[in-house]
């Protein structure tokens, strides 16, 4: 199985990063290089605010600094917005990522990525959490990658 490419949604990766949640395993997988993770400066930054606010500065950084080592996380520059999202448009930010960093997935449980649905082109998928885990975690984990 190649790798799955996903951009996660701040909410799904903020608690992925906590041990008793049942989303845990996403980071884990990133971590064990079973999972690619696309990330933007935007997103980066995104992350470290909401990180910073529940669980401390030192975590933020050191978390932040330790996954741009990663080979699998993938710093992408987007070069065109698509503003595809009309309701929240601080959304846009994790679609334009993984639009060009040519994602399998957006996993996120936010209602408003439900317009990219309807989107023929370009073409991109969202997944709820709870959905990825029940399709990929047995998958991804169990991988020889």
């Amino acid at each position: 199985m190649n790798r799955l490419r996903v951009v996660l949604d701040t909410n799904v990766f903020l608690v992925s990063l906590a041990k008793h949640y049942k989303y845990h395993w996403i980071f884990e997988a990133i971590l064990k290089n079973k999972l690619e993770l696309c990330v933007s400066t935007e997103i980066l930054l995104e992350y470290q605010e909401q990180i910073a606010k529940r669980y401390g500065l030192s975590l933020t950084d050191s978390t932040l600094d330790f996954l741009l080592l990663l080979d699998n996380v993938l710093l992408i520059t987007p070069h065109f917005n698509w503003e595809l999202i009309k309701t929240d448009v601080d959304d846009n930010k994790f679609v334009d990522c993984a639009i060009t960093g040519n994602a399998d997935y957006v996993v996120t449980n936010d209602n408003d990525f439900k317009i990219i649905d309807e989107v023929q082109f370009p073409p991109i998928k969202r997944i709820k959490a709870d959905v990825f885990s029940e399709k990929f975690k047995l998958q991804i984990l169990n991988s020889g990658l």
